[in-house]
């Protein structure tokens, strides 16, 4: 067992139970680790864990999208774990860098915001679902930023003017990640 799976387990039992989205998908996140194990957090299986970076300003308005090549859709920075991510939050925050070009950002919580269990389209191969764990990440809408190979655009958007073309369930995830960033400072991390 690596110390990685050891790491989502930890994250995934610690979320809140006070929001519907993660409570809902924590059963089920927990079973596919224990019958799967580390192939859970690689491609080896269809379903897997994921790790996404929730990015807000700080006035907690906005959310930084990527439009993604494949999916056709904005969403949130994000993506598979990498044998060598010290632990999830790592991983959220290489993605980050990697889609956006964002290197200095903020984590007001080092524990998870959000578990959504989502499917995705046949234009991603073995994939066929993701277990995303996100966190909510702090991020200056002034610093430049860079698109990945895997986007189009990325871009700033009001939480409540999102664009038409997200995913189902994105505008909720966000604004629970902005509820989340708000009850911060009484937050234990």
């Amino acid at each position: 067992m690596s110390a990685l799976l050891d790491d989502v387990r930890r994250v995934v039992t610690g979320l809140g139970t006070e929001e519907p989205g993660p409570s809902a998908v924590r059963a089920r996140v927990l079973a596919h680790l224990e019958a799967h194990g580390d192939a859970a957090l690689g491609r080896a299986v269809p379903e897997h864990v994921t790790a996404s970076a929730l990015v807000l300003d700080p006035s907690l308005t906005r959310a930084l999208l990527c439009f993604h090549r494949k999916g056709r859709f904005w969403v949130q920075p994000g993506g598979h774990l990498d044998p060598g991510d010290a632990d999830v939050l790592a991983a959220a925050l290489r993605e980050l860098r990697e889609e956006t070009g964002v290197a200095d950002a903020e984590v007001p919580v080092r524990r998870a915001a959000d578990l959504d269990r989502h499917a995705l389209g046949d234009g991603f191969g073995r994939c066929a679902w993701h277990l995303d764990v996100g966190f909510v990440v702090l991020a200056d809408p002034a610093a430049a930023v860079a698109v990945s190979d895997e986007s189009t655009d990325v871009a700033w958007w009001p939480l409540d003017a999102l664009p038409d073309e997200v995913p189902p369930g994105l505008g909720e995830r966000l604004a629970r990640a902005a509820r989340f960033a708000r009850a911060a400072p009484s937050a234990a991390s």
